[in-house]
């Protein structure tokens, strides 16, 4: 029990950690948003053609930067959702012996 809950610290440590670099290339481009949970990319609007690699190269590889570091963030939640039940399942294990 002691080991889970280690593990859940350092993964929110982790989490913290990509949390702060999603908000870092956020603040990089106004053009990313604030979202924290949203991916980035441009929705197609009518009459409007997306932005690709060749309109303007650094905000394409900026977005997939922050892209690569949501995707990294959203494994982290996961992977500490399932530590976070094995957490519960040993602590009513304890708790019903």
């Amino acid at each position: 029990m002691f080991s889970t809950t280690l593990v859940l610290l350092i993964l929110y440590l982790i989490y913290r950690w990509a949390v702060a670099w999603i908000n870092y290339y956020n603040r990089l481009d106004k053009r990313l948003g604030l979202s924290i949970w949203r991916y980035s990319y441009d929705y197609h609007v009518i009459g409007k053609r997306d932005l690709s690699f060749l309109d303007d190269k650094e905000f394409v590889l900026l977005r997939r930067k922050k892209n690569r570091a949501v995707t990294f963030m959203y494994f982290i939640f996961f992977l500490s959702f399932i530590v976070f039940m094995s957490f519960m399942n040993q602590l009513l294990l304890r708790i019903l012996n």
